[in-house]
């Protein structure tokens, strides 16, 4: 043992003294390179953010010398997790407001709203994550308790996945001309569901700039302390591109950020000025366009009706002309078509809009986020044409106690089917959905291999038949999301000429055995380190 140690320090003392400069280090190391053979080594040279050579530990330290060189400690060194389908500015609005994340009735929602009133001196209140398929009953909830509650203040809130907002009388009262209109549906329930929402929302104020960049930069460093360098922002407005860029541009915001702009007429103006973008680490070549709604709001557009609502097949949010015009225009700029799909008819009419990409492009990329319920029927145009699905494991962790309810038994079969959508694409994209879900990647790996939630709950997982390996999932979380966002020969795999973009993970895991618990010693992008545990 003790020659060993004596062996490793001359080798260490040997490479400071000769061999090529570079800037760091790492070695005593399993490095997971995420390459086709699935390659672990010990050791990897750095330098200008970019990795010089990875192999045995002998090999690097001989070759090599470095001011900066970190022993892992036989810790396990991934690329840094890419979470393919997330809302940081979502996540930055709720820590803003308020988090009703977890409440178990309308009561709890009224008590937390209390709660933020006492600290936060607001003239408005916004707040998010209320979920009602968490309470008693399945009931879509109505405006009389917040009304009541807060007679003097407007109060907008919304469900959980950001497709529902309720409010209050307050607020409703500010939308003219409120008199004229016929007080039913959302006017009289104070329930908004998707494209309804825009109506209260053209009168709902919204935080400063300043505090919205407070909270992107804290999520940024928390997403750091997971391990997590990248995020595809699904859908940005214009003037949160305009944010960003600047965040990039005063190398305030490292991460790596591949934002999709809503699929909107100012955002479509704005890319036919600008074509794609690419500014240092954030790049803009996508619109995130909506097919249907949700399947907790009854929204997912469904080929037949909702087993827990009859007749009722859910929400189709653009026509088909519609859809139509934005795959001509992608096709004419370049750019990327993400299109949110959950229910099997929203998932079948963007797998046939597609088509025609492929035609004309057989590497566009384009994607389906979400793709929550295919029909078993539907699932090979993702293979025939090169359909890139997008997916978030959580999301079957989180509904496993509900979708058949919505769904019916037959129709579960192809509902969160993500090895059966990986058999026909070969890839996929992993992602959170935050802050639908946790921004916790190590419980999307959870969920994808393990198929349980946080709790081990089912204990023998949720339809585990369509669980992924470990391995799969790991790369669904590294490199697959760089095929989906034309970034792969940059970064997600540790070889020579990638990005210097990793993390040491503070605890090892394999196909029986992820911990809820896990997170990142140390984080480097680009080689440099931005992120270090106080404690590990």
């Amino acid at each position: 043992m003790k020659y060993s140690w004596f062996v490793l320090v001359l080798l260490i003392s040997s490479a400071c003294m000769k061999g090529k400069k570079v800037d760091l280090i790492i070695h005593n190391a399993k490095i997971h390179c995420m390459d086709d053979q699935n390659t672990v080594e010990d050791a990897m040279a750095i330098k200008d953010g970019k990795i010089i050579e990875v192999g045995p530990e002998r090999q690097i330290l001989n070759k090599y010398r470095a001011d900066k060189i970190r022993d892992a400690k036989q810790r396990d060194v991934f690329p840094g997790f890419t979470d393919a389908h997330a809302h940081m500015f979502s996540l930055a609005k709720q820590n803003l407001g308020v988090d009703l994340t977890d409440c178990k009735s309308m009561e709890e929602v009224v008590d937390r709203i209390n709660t933020y009133l006492k600290k936060k001196k607001r003239s408005f209140v916004i707040g998010r994550g209320w979920d009602q398929t968490r309470w008693k009953d399945d009931r879509m909830p109505t405006k009389e308790s917040i009304s009541k509650a807060f007679p003097n203040i407007p109060v907008a809130l919304y469900r959980i996945d950001g497709h529902a907002l309720l409010v209050n009388e307050a607020l409703l009262t500010t939308i003219r001309p409120y008199k004229t209109l016929i007080l039913d549906g959302p006017f009289e329930t104070g329930l908004f569901i998707d494209n309804e929402m825009s109506i209260p929302e053209a009168k709902m104020l919204d935080f400063s700039e300043k505090e919205y960049v407070e909270e992107l930069l804290k999520i940024q460093e928390k997403l750091y302390a997971y391990g997590v360098t990248g995020v595809h922002e699904a859908g940005v407005l214009n003037w949160q591109v305009k944010l960003l860029k600047r965040l990039v541009q005063e190398d305030r915001l490292s991460l790596n950020m591949y934002a999709m702009l809503s699929a909107n007429e100012e955002n479509y103006q704005f890319a036919k000025r600008n074509g794609v973008i690419s500014l240092k680490n954030l790049s803009v070549r996508s619109f995130k366009l909506y097919m249907d709604g949700a399947l907790g709001t009854r929204g997912a557009l469904l080929k037949a009706p909702y087993a827990d609502q009859h007749g009722h097949l859910g929400l189709q949010l653009i026509s088909e002309e519609g859809l139509s015009l934005w795959i001509e225009r992608c096709l004419a700029l370049n750019y990327q078509l993400n299109s949110h799909a959950i229910g099997d008819k929203g998932n079948q009419l963007v797998l046939n809009g597609y088509k025609r990409a492929f035609e004309q492009n057989p590497d566009h990329r384009w994607r389906i986020e979400h793709a929550q319920v295919v029909d078993p029927s539907d699932l090979h145009f993702f293979g025939d044409y090169a359909i890139f699905p997008s997916v978030q494991p959580t999301h079957a962790t989180s509904d496993q106690d509900w979708a058949e309810n919505r769904l019916g038994k037959n129709r579960m079969k192809g509902a969160y089917a993500y090895r059966s959508l990986y058999n026909q694409f070969g890839m996929l994209a992993l992602g959170t959905d935050f802050p639908v879900e946790d921004i916790n990647p190590f419980l999307t790996l959870r969920a994808a291999v393990l198929r349980t939630d946080k709790n081990d709950y089912p204990k023998n997982g949720f339809f585990v038949e369509e669980g992924l390996d470990l391995n799969t999932a790991l790369k669904g979380m590294t490199i697959w999301p760089q095929f989906a966002s034309f970034s792969e020969t940059e970064r997600g795999m540790l070889f020579q000429g990638m990005e210097a973009t990793f993390f040491l993970c503070a605890k090892s895991f394999n196909e029986t055995s992820i911990p809820v618990k896990n997170s990142s010693v140390v984080t480097y992008v680009r080689g440099k380190k931005v992120y270090e545990a106080a404690v590990y």
